[in-house]
């Protein structure tokens, strides 16, 4: 599992309910089939920002939790975008699997005005966007992040 969805899945486990030490959030993992080593998730308790208190760790206040665990939009696309698919009003895109989510979260944070909505599965994501011209200049965008 590669580091934005790891960290994404930390904050989940957080905002569950409380995590008390290192251990217990290696344990939480190992049982959603994430094995992780003590280095790496002290440097993802720190990027992450997270403060540990007699309660156990919390996660920051008055911040965009998601942003933190989020890298740039062009990134994540580069990253794991596959192929950009226009059909009428909507886009299709591919990403790997288990990749659209973090995809679909960074896209949403970007707030562009030819986005109405965007789902996302496990490979795929869904925008829909106002019309079909939009639609296009929208792939387009997110095409150029692929060069």
């Amino acid at each position: 599992m590669n580091k934005t969805l790891r960290q994404r899945l930390i904050l989940e486990l957080l905002r569950a309910g409380p995590v008390i030490n290192q251990e217990e959030l290696q344990r939480s993992l190992r049982k959603r089939g994430v094995r992780v080593g003590q280095a790496t998730l002290s440097r993802d308790i720190r990027d992450l920002n997270l403060s540990k208190t007699a309660a156990g760790y919390t996660l920051p206040q008055g911040e965009h939790v998601a942003a933190l665990a989020l890298p740039p939009v062009s990134r994540l696309v580069r990253e794991f975008v596959l192929e950009v698919r226009p059909a009428q009003n909507l886009l299709v895109i591919k990403t790997s699997i288990g990749s659209a989510q973090p995809v679909a979260a960074a896209l949403d944070e970007e707030d562009w005005p030819e986005t109405v909505g965007t789902i996302a599965g496990d490979d795929t994501i869904l925008i829909v966007c106002p019309d079909k011209e939009q639609a296009r200049g929208l792939a387009a965008r997110i095409e150029g992040m692929l060069a």
